[in-house]
């Protein structure tokens, strides 16, 4: 059976786990942002139906 030859140092295993903290932070930071301009309709970059389309097509 495979095992890893060396233990991962506390460090490298903290750095990792830091990056992926990072990017789950700011992912969650862009979509409280997208959310937020939807709800203002200031949103130029997110394209959803609205009532009045609805009304349009019936």
């Amino acid at each position: 059976m495979a095992v890893p030859k060396k233990k991962t140092s506390k460090s490298k295993r903290d750095h990792r786990k830091a990056t992926w903290k990072r990017k789950a932070a700011k992912e969650a930071e862009k979509a409280l942002s997208l959310g937020k301009s939807v709800l203002t309709g200031r949103s130029n970059s997110f394209v959803y139906p609205t009532d009045e389309d609805e009304d349009e097509d019936e």
